[in-house]
């Protein structure tokens, strides 16, 4: 049994069966590594791949902070991930608005129908959920 993890917008990584494996790679390097991705194709003018990129990130993120808080969701999607935590963090609470960001869904124009800069986003979220930049 073999298994794949989407290693950039374009390909894919793939990894034996070992789940240690997947444990074994640095949340922080993959939430760079895809947020390195979303910038260059920001600059291609590709909005669309840069919020795919952002909101895997993001899934990075709070998977990490799900692990610390005893939770797993390691073979959760990003947008389970952060459909979960949405779900379980109070109204009124500025990470809810955050997470919120990445799961409104586009219009017939391929554009967020908020302000909001998911790239900007994701190291807010690094920054509340596990008291870490990203930088």
């Amino acid at each position: 049994m073999a298994f794949y993890i989407e290693f950039n917008c374009h390909h894919l990584l793939y990894l034996s069966t070992q789940k240690t494996m997947i444990a074994d790679l640095n949340w922080k390097q993959l939430t760079i590594t895809e947020l390195q991705m979303a910038e260059k194709a920001r600059r291609s003018g590709n909005e669309g791949r840069a919020r795919v990129c952002a909101r895997r990130a993001a899934g990075h993120v709070v998977g990490e902070y799900l692990r610390r808080q005893g939770f797993s969701l390691e073979n959760e999607s990003a947008l389970q991930r952060i459909r979960y935590l949405e779900s379980k963090i109070s109204k009124d609470d500025i990470q809810k608005e955050l997470l919120g960001h990445f799961l409104v869904h586009t219009t017939t124009e391929h554009e967020l129908p908020i302000e909001a800069d998911l790239l900007a986003d994701v190291h807010s979220l690094s920054e509340q959920l596990l008291g870490e930049p990203l930088d």
